[in-house]
């Protein structure tokens, strides 16, 4: 099984890379999960797209997902939503609009995040599920997972240091994993 999981965060120290990093190495046996960022995505612009086509990096990510048997968004919060960057990537992965069943048609998603608040990003998944229903998605309601106060749950180098954290990444990966392979013998 082949999940990409994407970091909504441009920050060179980003938790929710982190994060993302950390359940790469967690998978479990027979799933492959791939990190992939939005770095190099350019703000939306109809100009850029009528004039120059869809961006590179944009056309890497569609073909990752496309490719994926499941999406896992790694999601900052910010000011109670979800980060402009990661839904304007988002929106260029939507382009042209005869691409989104390809790309999110009844797709399996996971969301999840971390935060350095004490709320984690509850606020910021719940913003995605109404973007996530328009575009056609699955989302996954079996598990939720929102790190509060990250900066005690990974050390300077980016690795989780709480235990419980790494458990229950663990946990929610497995039980995504389980449920995309639902949806492929349902």
């Amino acid at each position: 099984m082949k999940l990409v999981g994407i970091s909504g965060s441009l920050r060179k120290g980003s938790f929710n890379t982190a994060l993302l990093h950390a359940a790469v190495e967690l998978a479990p046996p027979g799933v492959e999960l791939i990190a992939a960022t939005v770095h190099g995505v350019p703000l939306y612009d109809a100009d850029i797209e009528a004039g120059e086509g869809i961006p590179e990096k944009v056309t890497e990510l569609k073909e990752l997902a496309a490719a994926a048997d499941g999406l896992m968004l790694f999601t900052p919060e910010y000011n109670n939503s979800l980060p402009g960057v990661f839904k304007n990537a988002i929106d260029w992965m939507t382009r042209p609009s005869s691409d989104i069943p390809r790309i999110f048609r009844a797709k399996p998603v996971a969301v999840l995040g971390a935060s350095p608040g004490n709320f984690g990003t509850i606020l910021s998944q719940n913003a995605w599920l109404s973007v996530l229903r328009t575009l056609g998605a699955n989302p996954w309601f079996g598990g939720r997972l929102m790190v509060s106060r990250a900066g005690s749950v990974f050390d300077g180098e980016g690795q989780i240091v709480d235990e419980k954290i790494k458990q229950n990444l663990a946990a929610f990966v497995q039980g995504f994993a389980a449920f995309v392979e639902s949806t492929q013998t349902s």
